[in-house]
């Protein structure tokens, strides 16, 4: 695709749902994308701030891939300015330290070596720097490695489009049910939000889903069935949610962490909505999966470790019903 468009004597930028209408010299506000002599750049091509080996139960996705490793790769920005944000060293970050470039190619060579299934863009925002991230996964998908997303959701529509093919899975953080909430505290739209999942599932993207519970700000009943209900809904009862437990961190430092009563009082909200795999994570706790129709264990997991996986072809071994997801024998 093209990721700006002309509109007079400004630039629209494509790459989220800000649709920033840039003049010359001027940043969008990711802060990473520049109108630069009548072309948008991305400043943060070839520059990851951040590069690791996870297991991909750590971006979270319990339903693609289990048990394989992800490269892990993000930048500076973000278009977002959620104030309880873990990676805020980097996504609120606007001016470039890293000089060094890393290609994509290098990129794909490092997921070959440490022998990473996927690689995974996340830390920060990744649309703000999907120029990259999309060279990355052309290359990729010709060495056999899938690619991820783990996204706030606020991409445009023309980049969710162009997706379609190269990303193979994405985890959206789903933060709230509340529009003021998403408008004044987080810099973003719910309703986009929530049209773009649907969108990535009609581009048949796998989709899983994250809330991070943050007491008084989106713990009541009323907010968190809402957000299960939805996915269930719109997504599919067997869109995997997980709930994740809040630390204090960057401007929160004065609310508590999440209780374990309300981690286990949304799991069951979850399951009164109709999800069949609702997971709490940032926990010490056994979660495994079990197969949605005789509830037999099929994977078991120690936080972010696979310990068994009895999946045959994907498929529960007792009852032989397929399990939702990508699963590779």
């Amino acid at each position: 695709m093209t990721y700006f468009k002309a509109e007079g004597s400004r630039l629209v930028c494509l790459l989220c749902a800000h649709y920033c209408r840039l003049k010359e010299g001027q940043s969008g506000i990711c802060g990473v994308n520049k109108n630069v002599q009548g072309v948008i750049q991305n400043l943060v091509y070839a520059h990851p701030a951040a590069l690791h080996v996870d297991p991909v139960e750590k971006k979270p996705l319990y339903h693609f891939l289990p048990g394989t490793r992800a490269l892990s790769l993000g930048t500076i920005g973000c278009n977002f300015k959620c104030p309880f944000c873990q990676n805020w060293s980097i996504s609120q970050e606007k001016t470039l330290h890293v000089k060094e470039a890393i290609t994509p190619e290098h990129i794909v060579e490092t997921a070959l070596k440490y022998e990473c299934a996927s690689i995974a863009y996340t830390y920060n925002e990744p649309s703000i720097f999907y120029p990259y991230a999309h060279d990355i996964t052309l290359l990729a998908h010709q060495k056999g490695i899938k690619n991820i997303f783990v996204t706030n959701g606020f991409e445009s529509s023309e980049v969710i489009d162009d997706m379609k093919g190269v990303i193979d899975a994405v985890n959206v953080d789903l933060k709230s049910f509340n529009r003021d909430y998403y408008r004044k505290v987080l810099g973003g739209s719910l309703d986009v939000v929530l049209e773009n999942l649907k969108q990535f599932k009609r581009n048949g993207l796998w989709v899983e889903i994250t809330t991070l519970i943050i007491p008084t700000c989106n713990d009541s009943d009323a907010e968190l069935f809402a957000v299960a209900s939805f996915i269930a809904k719109e997504l599919g009862e067997e869109t995997p949610w997980h709930i994740s437990a809040f630390h204090p961190d960057y401007h929160e430092l004065s609310l508590p962490v999440t209780p374990m009563q309300t981690l286990e009082r949304a799991q069951t909200l979850g399951k009164n909505a109709g999800l069949k795999h609702v997971y709490v994570g940032n926990v010490e706790r056994e979660n495994p999966t079990r197969c949605a129709t005789c509830q037999n264990v099929v994977i078991e997991r120690h936080r972010f470790e696979v310990t068994a996986n009895s999946l045959i072809e994907g498929c529960c071994p007792k009852c032989h019903t397929k399990l939702a997801g990508v699963f590779d024998d």
